[in-house]
């Protein structure tokens, strides 16, 4: 009995046959470059039906396996040469669409540039303004150059108070001219009641300097709002519902403050300043603001103000954090670096 009638051949004319046709019909059917190398994976793969009946091979009659080699060689050539050929015509296919795609019509007018937006901070920081102007206050700004007396003698700040250090206030040389650019906009403050007559009841929005690294929540250049009001008969009262409103402006209705007692050079008593936010990123919690107060009687007396017959109260909070907690920003890096991708968020609006 021959080897061939013991041990028939695994490996048929029609299974191969089957096998060639259906990875043809894949490899016509793929649209993309990409679809067809997943075709290819699948016919001409380790688990593909050519490679299963090639793995075959040894089971093979020793009279039969040079014809049986020669059909499994000759498959796989065929369909190696089927899916070049079809590699070639849809990448032609691909690299013609994508140039009518990417088509440049050279005698259109072009447009130059591009339309930009103003910068989140700079809206806030009009925002916030315009919330106090409807209440009847003034905005004023002052010189981010500032002499040390408005910037911490005339508030209280006592001579070997740590903001005086070099190493939290950029002071300007020669030393003995007593400049440097100004840690907070409290000295507007100064300046505003020096100059204006009473009642005063004043905004300061502005830009204001210390020796922070800039990191996810400190920058050494930023913006703070300040408030004050100085008029007879003002109380912690008035500095809080003025509060309670500026926070519902701009947190939405549910916004509401507390205030722990704490301690500032310029205020007696001082309290720090928590928001209520319902709607913050994670669930509604507090969330430090700021800091406020009654405004403390020497800083009325250095402005030449008696304090027998005029009260006032002062706030005071940085316009990066008050953006950074409202639009659920975590790095206030993004606010400064540049990246035009930044503004377009908001989409021209805060």
């Amino acid at each position: 009995m021959s080897d061939s009638t013991s041990n028939p051949n695994p490996i048929s004319q029609g299974a191969v046959d089957a096998a060639i046709e259906e990875a043809l019909a894949a490899f016509a059917a793929a649209a993309s470059v990409s679809e067809l190398k997943s075709a290819r994976t699948e016919h001409l793969g380790d688990d593909s039906a050519i490679a299963k009946l090639n793995s075959l091979m040894r089971q093979v009659p020793k009279d039969e396996k040079a014809a049986t080699g020669k059909l499994m060689g000759q498959a796989r050539g065929r369909l190696e040469g089927a899916y070049k050929g079809r590699e070639t015509e849809l990448a032609a296919a691909e690299a013609a669409a994508r140039l009518v795609a990417e088509t440049v019509d050279v005698t259109e007018a072009p447009v130059r540039r591009r339309a930009g937006s103003r910068h989140p901070l700079s809206q806030l920081q009009d925002e916030i303004s315009d919330i106090f102007i409807g209440m009847g206050w003034e905005v004023a700004e002052g010189p981010e150059l500032e002499h040390e007396w408005f910037n911490f003698d005339a508030l209280g700040f006592d001579p070997d108070h740590p903001a005086r250090a070099m190493q939290d206030t950029f002071f300007i040389e020669p030393a003995d001219r007593h400049l440097l650019l100004r840690t907070h906009t409290s000295p507007v403050q100064i300046r505003a009641l020096l100059d204006r007559e009473l009642p005063v009841y004043v905004v300061v929005p502005g830009r204001t300097y210390r020796t922070d690294e800039l990191d996810a929540t400190h920058t050494p250049v930023f913006n703070q709002v300040e408030g004050i009001a100085i008029d007879r008969g003002l109380t912690m009262a008035h500095l809080r519902g003025t509060l309670e409103h500026f926070a519902r402006q701009m947190f939405g209705e549910e916004a509401k403050i507390r205030l722990r007692p704490n301690f500032f050079p310029f205020t007696e008593p001082s309290a720090e300043m928590d928001v209520w936010q319902p709607n913050a990123k994670g669930g509604a919690r507090w969330v430090e603001w700021g800091g406020c107060g009654m405004v403390d009687p020497n800083v009325l007396l250095a402005a030449g103000i008696n304090p027998e017959e005029y009260q006032g109260f002062a706030f005071g909070m940085g316009i990066e954090r008050t953006l950074q907690f409202r639009n659920d920003l975590n790095d206030m890096r993004d606010m400064v670096e540049g990246d035009i991708r930044f503004n377009a968020q908001f989409g021209g609006l805060v």
